[in-house]
């Protein structure tokens, strides 16, 4: 008998004063995944049969994801591929949207378990990224993030540090918005998950923008 495993995830925008939510629902289909997401726009739209914001997906962990978007009547293709290149786990990934013809690839190598190198391309643009992953210490517990943008000719910084068996604090700056964020999370299958954040610009020394989310993960 196949388990239905559900997931709702709140977020509350502090600074907008908004709430939106997002519910999941997934059950096994032999070595695949059915599931259907939506958010609070699908049950209270003024016209329920748009069914806005509704997903259908079928998913093979590792292997494929397909998505179909409902009220747009798009798809959504992902092809994940893992091999091994000199000793080294290289990991692939194939993107495309159909309905605006976007193809996207992605890839990353593990140097070592301290050391990963990651970059994504979306074809026919100049737009590409590349992320270095440098794990610190025995433990690992804390992560060092550069990457760079090609197509906006910028960097970007990150640091995290596991402060318990759950919970991680992460520090991000965007040098050409001038964003510099705050993180602090938890993810555990005993006390919760969720997430608060804030932002501000330190350009224009505007308000802090603050985030909460919070995920319950249930088994029906």
């Amino acid at each position: 008998m196949s388990t239905m495993k559900a997931s709702v995830k709140g977020k509350y925008d502090v600074d907008k004063n908004t709430a939106s939510s997002l519910a999941t629902f997934a059950v096994n289909a032999g070595d695949a995944k059915i599931k259907l997401s939506a958010t609070e726009a699908t049950f209270s739209s003024k016209n329920p049969s748009s069914l806005q914001d509704l997903t259908l997906s079928l998913e093979k962990p590792g292997q494929f994801i397909i998505d179909y978007y409902v009220p747009r009547n798009d798809f959504r293709f992902q092809f994940m591929k893992s091999v091994k290149m000199m000793e080294k786990s290289v990991n692939m990934t194939y993107i495309h949207f159909k309905g605006i013809n976007r193809t996207t690839l992605d890839g990353s190598i593990d140097i070592d378990p301290a050391n990963k190198i990651s970059g994504n391309w979306t074809v026919g643009t100049n737009g590409g990224k590349a992320k270095y992953v440098y794990s610190h210490g025995e433990s690992r517990k804390t992560v060092f993030e550069p990457s760079y943008d090609f197509g906006m000719h910028s960097f970007d910084f990150a640091v995290s540090r596991k402060i318990a068996s759950d919970d991680v604090v992460k520090a991000t700056y965007q040098t050409l918005k001038k964003n510099l964020g705050l993180e602090w999370s938890r993810n555990s299958k005993v006390n919760g998950s969720f997430k608060i954040s804030a932002s501000t610009n330190m350009d224009q020394l505007k308000a802090v923008k603050l985030i909460a989310e919070t995920t319950w993960n249930y088994e029906i």
